[in-house]
């Protein structure tokens, strides 16, 4: 039985890590979101954790020249050796989001294009994770589509898989995992398009979103 687009994220990223440095939005169109992002942590030597990190730029490198200390987690052993490479100081591990290795807690979780990588299946144990890591206060950013579904975009003539909940459920599953939503945009023009959700966990389980969509 031939992989789905699904089966196949973790091997295009392994194999063609030159070229997603190359073809990597250089303009930093993401400071904007990274700002509002450091502004909720609790201090300027904050833990936090990079969700599918690739080579850690510029998000993680952003993060590390405001005093953040980055744990960054992907699948790619070449991205992951760059980002070891330039940024040593800091821990990078291979693995997949999805058997987290890492017990944190950490102050911010960061998800940006990698989350929506996973299927509706697979993302929805994810907010559990989110919940297991967080330190008390924590900061989660990730970037998601709009409506459930699945859409195959092309990465180096190759079809690259995305996965979305609705944004309803985003929703229920932060607040059952004890996340506030503090801003949501879907598809912010200013960000590349991007549907981005910042949230902070403070144990409560309600609502509060702020959701400029």
């Amino acid at each position: 039985m031939s992989k789905s687009p699904a089966d196949n994220v973790i091997s295009l990223y392994r194999e063609h890590a030159a070229a997603f440095e190359k073809n990597r939005n250089h303009e930093f169109i993401e400071r904007t979101w990274l700002n509002r992002f450091l502004e909720l942590l609790p201090g300027s030597r904050s833990d936090v954790l990079d969700i599918g990190c690739g080579n850690g730029a510029p998000m993680a490198r952003y993060l590390i020249q405001n005093g953040c200390r980055v744990t960054g987690v992907d699948t790619s052993l070449p991205l992951l050796a760059r980002a070891r490479a330039s940024l040593p100081q800091q821990r990078w591990i291979a693995a997949d989001m999805r058997q987290m290795p890492v017990t944190g807690p950490f102050h911010g979780l960061l998800a940006w294009h990698s989350f929506f990588h996973l299927s509706p299946e697979d993302q929805r144990p994810m907010f559990a994770t989110f919940r297991r890591l967080a330190a008390q206060g924590a900061v989660l950013m990730f970037t998601s589509g709009t409506r459930l579904g699945e859409a195959i975009g092309q990465f180096e003539g190759k079809p690259l898989y995305h996965g979305s909940l609705d944004t309803r459920e985003y929703q229920e599953l932060l607040s059952a995992s004890g996340f506030t939503v503090v801003r949501h945009v879907d598809n912010d023009a200013t960000c590349g398009g991007a549907t981005v959700w910042l949230a902070k966990w403070d144990g409560g389980g309600r609502f509060g979103a702020r959701s400029d969509t």
